[in-house]
């Protein structure tokens, strides 16, 4: 099974990640990735804040794909958010 696409929330500036849903069953699932981790995947360092959003679309298949399995690996503990860092994609 995976989670559906939901929606794009946007980029956090405080907390530097970039904020996303996914779906369960029509459940929403909170989901965030570190810019740390946008940026290793997209192999650079010099995206602006105002690119994230971009970013995060060029990337999202990929995010997404993670976000479903590391969602379903730690058995779905739906009250926390799923957050994803670098060390996610390893």
């Amino acid at each position: 099974m995976r989670l559906q696409r939901g929606e794009v929330q946007g980029y956090d500036f405080n907390r530097m990640v970039f904020e996303f849903t996914m779906l369960n069953q029509g459940k929403v699932i909170l989901c965030a990735i570190s810019t740390a981790a946008m940026d290793d995947l997209d192999g650079r360092r010099d995206v602006k804040p105002d690119q994230r959003a971009d970013q995060f679309i060029r990337l999202r298949e990929v995010i997404e794909e993670r976000a479903s399995r590391k969602f379903f690996e730690e058995q779905a503990q739906a009250e926390r958010p799923v957050v994803l860092r670098s060390i996610d994609f390893r």
